[in-house]
């Protein structure tokens, strides 16, 4: 799906500051027309709203952490920030300037009349997560003491508020170690456990998002590692304790980390975010029942809103829920405050884990529970009208109501036909597949059995030209023989010849010298 992209315009500078919202389109971001100066532009601080005004605490800025707590007023357009007071005399005492350290990469939450702070980076050293608190009717700011299996102290990690227990999860130390530990707070006793979920879990990584379904499953999307960003939806069961990783359909979605998340209903929007190289404009929404990403609107590239580090919260202004960011780096630093105005969605019953199965039998068992419910009306209806009726409008009525009914019993008759139609396709389809295994599991065996006796074959050849090579080795040892007995023959057959050649050469001296003689004696 291509959404074009749409530069944030600011709201009409002469709109009257108490409904501003008028000038509002669906799905559209919008600038709001601030009156007065403006807090600090930032980016990786912390957010929440609380009765129609926006918390900002804390941050970074030019490789600065700062500690202040700015407040916008939705009424009136207005900045203000609040003075923190210390909890303790000893504060005081040790001559610190600020109560609450510079920090940035933190979380916060809203837990009763208080803003919860959880760890973060800051000068401040601790081995340990540290909770603050910000009471906001009296200023008040202290650390809350906690006990139990306190998590290692890290920034950049997703803290989510399910009922009374903060699910803390991943994040980086200062040793640049990065962690993929589940933790739970219990704000009620304050008490720090470890999870020890079963199956696979997400990567090792920080600057994701974080978000809660139902109240029961725990989302985790994107984030990064030191090396790589990801894009990936890890899904944790908080009944079950196990995490899967679901199929998603819908847009493609691009890696980020340091975006930002808020869930309105059972959609889940994710703002800005960043690979460090380009941010990402679109604005997407997760329905968390479907599992399916969308896109409804975007920005340009370097819109403040393609950042990251920025900060998304919810507000309710007249009854209508509105998104609100604020801040962020795209290598400028922001200090603007957008609004948009969700178009309203589908709303579904949670079917986070449903297979085609499982919805079809549900429809199933829907359909025969309102068929059966439809039958005892029409038994009733018979006795009611055997028994006569009293009120003639009331049969009209009663009438109307049992066609309606009737009318509906019928739709759920043909609901459950073509429920038990597709039951019944879903059942040839999977004969078929069963058929198609068994053909394809006898091909095999022919197959292993053929490959058994070709290999039993090369066996016997194998055999064979091992016997043929020994063959051939005493072949060679014979003919080596042969030409030894030839070189012994022709070294005889020279020495007779020499000893031939000399017996003749005897024999005809002798002769010689009698023929000699003889002519002497004449």
């Amino acid at each position: 799906m291509q959404t074009a992209s749409m530069g944030t315009e600011e709201i009409k500078k002469d709109v009257n500051a108490s409904n501003w919202q008028t000038d509002l389109a669906y799905d559209q971001w919008k600038a709001l027309p601030v009156s007065g100066p403006r807090p600090p532009a930032r980016y990786k601080h912390a957010a929440v709203v609380v009765d129609e005004k926006l918390y900002i605490i804390g941050g970074s800025r030019n490789g600065r952490h700062l500690s202040d707590v700015q407040v916008f007023d939705f009424r009136n357009l207005l900045w203000s920030n609040i003075k923190l007071k210390p909890n303790s005399d000893k504060f005081e005492d040790s001559g610190l300037q600020e109560v609450l350290p510079a920090i940035s990469a933190h979380n916060v939450v809203k837990w009763g009349n208080k803003i919860l702070l959880l760890g973060g980076n800051s000068k401040k050293l601790s081995d340990k997560i540290i909770v603050w608190f910000i009471d906001l009717e009296t200023h008040l700011c202290g650390i809350v003491e906690t006990s139990g299996k306190v998590p290692v102290a890290r920034g950049g990690q997703s803290t989510t508020l399910v009922g009374s227990r903060l699910i803390m999860f991943g994040g980086e130390d200062r040793s640049r170690r990065l962690w993929n530990d589940v933790n739970i707070l219990d704000l009620e006793t304050m008490t720090w456990d470890v999870v020890e979920a079963m199956q696979t879990p997400p990567a090792p990584r920080f600057d994701h998002t974080a978000a809660v379904h139902a109240e029961r499953y725990l989302l985790i999307f994107g984030g990064c590692s030191h090396d790589s960003f990801f894009n990936d939806l890890h899904v944790l069961d908080l009944q079950a304790m196990e995490w899967s990783q679901p199929q998603v359909q819908g847009d493609l979605v691009t890696p980020r980390a340091g975006h930002a998340g808020i869930t309105i209903d059972e959609n889940w929007y994710i703002v800005g975010g960043g690979d460090n190289k380009n941010g990402c404009p679109e604005t997407l929404v997760l329905n968390m029942s479907k599992l399916v990403w969308s896109v409804p609107t975007s920005v340009k590239h370097r819109d403040a809103l393609a950042s990251e580090g920025l900060s998304v919260c919810s507000v309710t202004i007249d009854g209508k829920k509105h998104l609100v960011a604020f801040g962020g780096y795209n290598g400028n630093y922001s200090n603007e405050v957008f609004v948009l105005m969700p178009k309203p969605r589908n709303s579904l019953q949670p079917k986070i884990f449903q297979s085609p199965a499982a919805a079809a039998a549900a429809a199933s068992v829907t359909a025969a529970y309102a068929l059966t419910k439809i039958d005892k009306l029409d038994f009733k209806t018979a006795e009611l009208n055997s028994k006569g009726a009293e009120n003639h409008h009331y049969e009209q009525d009663f009438t109307i109501d049992l066609e309606t009914l009737t009318e509906e019993k019928s739709v759920l008759e043909l609901s459950l036909s073509e429920v038990k139609t597709e039951n019944s396709r879903l059942g040839q389809e999977i004969e078929e597949v069963n058929n198609t295994h068994a053909e394809l599991s006898k091909e095999l065996h022919s197959v292993q059995g053929q490959l058994i006796a070709e290999r039993s074959r090369c066996f016997k050849l194998e055999a064979q030209i091992s016997e043929l090579q020994k063959k051939l080795e005493s072949v060679q040892s014979i003919e080596d023989e042969v030409q030894a007995l030839r070189g012994q023959k022709s070294a005889l057959e020279q020495d007779m010849e020499l000893a031939s050649s000399a017996q003749r050469q005897g024999s005809g001296g002798v002769w010689r010298w009698i023929a000699g003689g003889g002519g002497g004696d004449a």
